[in-house]
């Protein structure tokens, strides 16, 4: 599978924008290429520092409000045991359950999809009448370089 470049992700992040008839802003293009060009997740102020070379004057609000679109367009994951951010890879699909695999030695994140584990989670909702709205599971360890 071809991994995309940054620039084609941002190309590909920009027509859903104009489909979905939705601004995508200076700050809102640059945080999204900082998150395409990074490896792994990063936080919110290590984005604002890589941020600030571009653009002396951006406070963390910039980034917050960034990451606060990017996140209800599908484009990104909040990662929330280690308060990070890691882009989504295929964010056509921006309603799909989210399932990362999260390094603690090297802090790779990889998202996988396992729609078993999605129908078994959402059955053991439905029995108890819960409905899920929004699902990420986030599950720690060691990649396979780290073991």
């Amino acid at each position: 599978m071809k991994t995309m470049t940054s620039q084609e992700l941002l190309s590909k992040a920009q027509k859903v924008c104009a489909k979905r008839g939705v601004r995508f802003t200076t700050a809102r293009e640059q945080v999204f290429t900082l998150l395409a060009e990074n490896e792994g997740a990063i936080g919110a102020y290590d984005l604002l520092d890589k941020l600030k070379s571009i653009d002396a004057a951006a406070k963390p609000a910039t980034i917050y409000r960034a990451l606060d679109f990017l996140s209800k367009q599908g484009f990104v994951h909040k990662i929330e045991s280690i308060n990070a951010f890691v882009l989504c890879h295929h964010f056509s699909d921006c309603n799909h359950p989210v399932q990362l695999l999260i390094c603690d030695a090297c802090g790779h994140v990889e998202e996988i999809q396992s729609n078993h584990l999605d129908l078994a989670l959402r059955t053991m909702a439905d029995a108890s009448g819960f409905a899920i709205t929004h699902q990420v599971v986030e599950a720690h360890g060691k990649c396979q370089n780290c073991q």
